[in-house]
Formats: structure tokens, C-alpha cells, sequence
């Protein structure tokens, strides 16, 4: 049984299996969230960086990047209200085969940062919407809810910021192309529970 998606970029709404996984291991998701919060802190870093004379996105990821270092240290407290200690963890291939479809010539690379950005905060906004309504601990719910919104402002100026910079039906195509790659990837359930598994 699947899950209705009400997310747009997203070709496939995630199956239930993710979500029986999840709740089944809430500690190791809390540990995981806390990774992909520092990691999408960084990507944003490193896309103002990369891209430092254009004006909008740098300004606009000077804010990605600040609120997503506020979510990570609101996930570390959780961490430490149930006695989890920050550590690594294996990572699913989630991240690494979106990151693989960025092409390296300009303006493409571009695109390409842009739209993989998007579609992971997409998918995110849509799990931790599935844990804001179907987590069984009421509190931790609501945390999880209190941060769709964000998810949700974030997919969309990543969005926003791939139609300023590059050709309006050029980003359409590509994130058609890189949806169904991102849909395929989450086809097989990662066997450990992770946000993006």
C-alpha cells in the first residue's frame, strides 16, 4: 500500500513500508535526521561558494543554510533528551546516486545542484510529514510538523532559483529526468531506517 504524495516534483509517494520502518526505529531516524540537517547545511555552503557572484542564490542559501543549522541542533537536543549520542551511520545510496546524475559542465552542473536539492527537501518535507501525522509519541509528532513548512519553503527555492538562473523548459525536462531517477532510487527499501532509505 502506498501512500498519497501531494508534492509535485515528486513522481512516487513514498511506500508504507518506509514508514512501518521508521516508527519501528525512531532513535536511529532522530540519529539520521540529524546527519541530513548537517549535510543540507553544507550543500548550501558549498553552493555559495561555487556560485559566489550570483547575488540571489547566495542570499537565499545564507538562509537555507541558517535554518538548517537551527534544525540540526533542535534534533541534536531531542538526541539528548533520549540519551542518543551523536555517531556515524552507514549511509543509504540515496544521496550518493542523485549526487551522481550532476553533470560537470556549466550551466548544467548548475541545474543539476539545484534540482537534486529540491527533490531531496521535497521528499524530506513529505517523510517528516508522514512522522508528523503517524508517529506514535505525540511530542516528537509535533516536532516533526513543525518542520514541514521549512522543508517546504526550502524545495521551493531551490525550485525557484534553477528557473532564475537557467532556461524555464530546460528545467522541466531535466527535473523529469532526475524525479524518475529519484523514484527509482527509494523503489528497494533500504534495509536499515534512514530518513532518505
Amino acid at each position: 500500500m502506498s501512500i498519497v504524495a501531494k508534492i509535485k516534483i515528486l513522481k512516487q509517494p513514498t511506500d508504507s513500508s518506509w514508514l512501518k520502518l521508521a516508527i519501528a526505529n525512531l532513535d536511529t531516524i532522530l540519529l539520521d535526521h540529524s546527519h541530513c540537517e548537517r549535510k543540507a547545511a553544507g550543500v548550501a555552503i558549498n553552493m555559495m561558494f561555487r556560485y559566489p557572484s550570483f547575488h540571489k542564490l547566495v542570499r537565499q542559501l545564507t538562509a537555507i543554510a541558517k535554518e538548517e543549522l537551527e534544525h540540526f541542533e533542535q534534533v541534536n537536543q531531542w538526541l539528548d533528551r533520549r540519551g542518543i549520542a551523536l555517531a556515524p551511520l552507514n549511509s543509504p545510496p540515496y544521496g550518493a546516486k542523485l549526487k551522481a546524475q550532476i553533470r560537470h559542465q556549466e550551466p548544467d552542473r548548475l541545474l543539476d545542484c539545484l534540482l537534486v536539492s529540491a527533490l531531496i527537501e521535497a521528499r524530506s518535507h513529505e517523510r517528516l510529514g508522514l512522522l508528523g501525522e503517524y508517529c506514535p509519541e505525540p511530542d516528537l509528532a509535533k516536532f516533526y510538523r513543525s518542520l514541514m513548512a521549512s522543508e517546504a519553503r526550502h524545495y521551493g527555492i531551490y525550485w525557484l532559483l534553477a528557473n532564475e538562473y537557467c532556461e524555464t523548459n530546460a528545467v522541466q525536462q531535466r527535473l523529469d529526468e532526475l524525479s524518475s531517477v529519484e523514484s527509482e532510487i527509494l523503489a528497494n527499501l533500504y534495509p536499515e531506517p534512514r530518513i532518505h532509505s
